[in-house]
């Protein structure tokens, strides 16, 4: 399972309050898109589920429990800027993890650990289309593939929760269609809920289930510093997208992608 709760949720950072009284309840396995004006609270909602900020006030829970105030391997994050490491290969990049969670002094494996391992990141380097880059660094691969690579490191972990924010904004049109493809295979398969921040209202509608939209209600400049965004809007996609099931609408678009033939 991986339901998020969020309750009552405020930030504030000295006098200014950035998030004023966030509530939302996120079933799991779903998938949903952050919208709104830029600074108006997006990314720091999304640092605060990953643990790296902790809120001022509220809770937030991951299946009933409070979150820790730190991240941890339930909750794998992609970013705009790719976050991967460039001195090792794909391989190593997404080997990287497992290495670090099985040996935190040495961040290495050895004999049949290693050979496990290895064997799961290949796995999973195959599920983001990127067989035979193995042996690539980071700066012999285009924006696209050093994408999918960074889905590939954030989800060997198998986290409860990915988090994105805007991960996709640099892509051309043409490479983020492809990675949109592989975005919802990937969520269809994997048993995890998705919360991603995003500008892009058609890639909101095209990939979530939910979109929540986050604005200040009040924000004439006096009022800036004083008053926080919120949820403004939770609009929930018709026909409705399940995580492992095809829309009877609309299958092609909406359902499992290996199960389509794409």
């Amino acid at each position: 399972m991986s339901a998020l709760s969020i309750r009552n949720l405020w930030k504030e950072y000295g006098d200014q309050i950035v998030l004023e009284n966030v509530s939302i309840e996120i079933e799991s396995r779903a998938f949903v898109a952050l919208v709104g004006p830029s600074g108006c609270g997006k990314s720091t909602f999304l640092r605060l589920l990953l643990g790296q900020e902790g809120q001022t006030r509220g809770e937030i829970l991951l299946d009933g429990v409070p979150l820790p105030r730190e991240p941890g391997p339930d909750r794998g994050v992609v970013f705009q800027r790719y976050s991967v490491f460039p001195h090792l290969t794909v391989l190593g990049n997404v080997m990287f993890g497992k290495e670090l969670q099985g040996s935190r002094r040495a961040a290495r494996l050895f004999g049949a650990a290693r050979h496990t391992v290895e064997e799961e990141a290949r796995a999973m380097i195959a599920a983001v289309g990127l067989s035979g880059s193995e042996a690539k660094y980071p700066a012999q691969l285009s924006g696209g593939m050093q994408q999918r690579l960074a889905l590939a490191q954030a989800l060997i972990m198998r986290p409860k929760v990915l988090l994105l924010d805007e991960p996709f904004g640099a892509l051309d049109p043409g490479i983020r269609t492809e990675i949109h493809v592989l975005m919802k295979k990937l969520w269809h398969e994997a048993p995890m809920t998705v919360v991603m921040v995003t500008h892009d209202m058609r890639e909101a509608f095209t990939l979530a289930t939910r979109v929540v939209a986050f604005e200040r209600p009040r924000d004439r400049p006096e009022e800036r510093l004083r008053y926080g965004a919120t949820i403004t809007r939770d609009i929930t996609i018709w026909p409705p997208r399940q995580a492992g099931q095809a829309s009877i609408f609309r299958p092609d678009r909406d359902g499992p992608v290996a199960s389509q033939g794409q």
